[in-house]
């Protein structure tokens, strides 16, 4: 019998969170692993090079940058230079005039003496290390989230991601998993170096796929048949959707950072009320939103690692009892959706 196991593997700015399904057993018993992200990993790398006063060299492909762009910073103004091939590069943005502004230098050879750190979010070979201690196969299928802005190397990648979403929602007739469409969008371009990496594998959104995890959880997909508020709250975004069954009727992204419970309970209530403008969250620092109609008052649902700071009374889901592996849950039923029954 082929092996019909699927490794799902949601990407975050925090965390990378990983599920090992075997339909042949509950999912309560599936093998899971909660691990630092892959942008952790390597911002970790970056400052621990650049303790060793030697010249750090980026080499991989594009990845997310979150705390690897920070660590880049940090060894720039203590002095470190800092290299990194074409391809690593786009890490930090996608046009090389300003990656070189940044002060980082832009070749294919690593200057001597330095340092030479990996760029990529699928960590394969740890992955397989570490499951290979405790005697479990790697699968032949893979799935793998990713939050992607896109290349957009002349306009805001705040637009550009938020125009995405736009245009597969209308293409989609505002279906949920027009969201996550396989293979990703052409401009995806850290979706596209996962793929390079990952031949094969459904790659897709870490965004949607939180919101489509998060209806697994009964009470919440019982309040979706009326209409549902749903919020994922990541380390580095906080994705709101209002639903009628699994249908979109308002979305809107901003930066977690930016926002205080306050602030989102505004922001959702002006959504569920038709009336929240996309400048008004653009303005605010965040990518965009968008109505289609406006839902009146739902029950609001929300899942993340910020969930209980940002809304402590809001309906906390946890598919499956466990809140950390809602984008992989999500991953699994895109692949149902895209791929056929697992």
């Amino acid at each position: 019998m082929s092996d019909r196991r699927i490794l799902a593997i949601d990407v975050g700015r925090g965390t990378q969170d990983v599920l090992l399904y075997d339909p042949g057993q509950p999912v309560e018993n599936s093998v899971k692993l909660v691990l630092p992200s892959p942008t952790v990993v390597v911002g970790t790398a970056i400052r621990e090079a650049a303790r060793s006063d030697r010249p750090v060299h980026l080499e991989g492909i594009c990845m997310g940058g979150g705390g690897t762009v920070m660590a880049v910073q940090k060894a720039l103004a203590a002095g470190v230079p800092v290299s990194a091939t074409p391809a690593a590069a786009l890490t930090i943005h996608d046009d090389p005039d300003r990656v070189r502004a940044f002060g980082v230098a832009i070749t294919e050879t690593a200057p001597a003496g330095a340092v030479t750190v990996r760029t990529a979010d699928y960590m394969e070979a740890e992955l397989r290390s570490a499951l290979s201690l405790f005697g479990v196969p790697y699968p032949e299928r893979i799935a793998i989230a990713v939050q992607d802005h896109g290349f957009a190397p002349k306009t805001s990648n705040r637009i550009h991601r938020f125009a995405v979403f736009l245009d597969l929602l209308e293409k989609g007739d505002w279906d949920l998993f027009a969201l996550a469409p396989d293979p990703p969008h052409p401009s995806m371009s850290r979706m596209q170096a996962v793929l390079g990496d990952a031949p094969g594998a459904l790659v897709t959104d870490t965004g949607p796929v939180a919101a489509i995890g998060t209806l697994l959880d009964p009470r919440v997909a019982e309040m979706a048949e009326t209409g549902v508020t749903l919020v994922n709250a990541g380390n580095g975004h906080t994705l709101t959707f209002t639903l009628k069954g699994g249908r979109v009727c308002g979305i809107f992204e901003h930066h977690t950072s930016s926002l205080d419970p306050e602030k989102l309970k505004l922001y959702i209530r002006k959504l569920q009320e038709g009336t929240l403008t996309n400048e008004e969250i653009f303005e605010d620092g965040g990518h965009g939103a968008a109505v289609r109609e406006a839902t009146g008052i739902t029950p609001v649902a929300v899942t993340g690692p910020n969930r209980t700071r940002l809304l402590p009374d809001a309906y906390q889901a946890s598919p499956f009892g466990d809140m950390m592996l809602t984008g992989c849950f999500g991953l699994l039923e895109v692949w149902k959706r895209r791929r056929g029954g697992i």
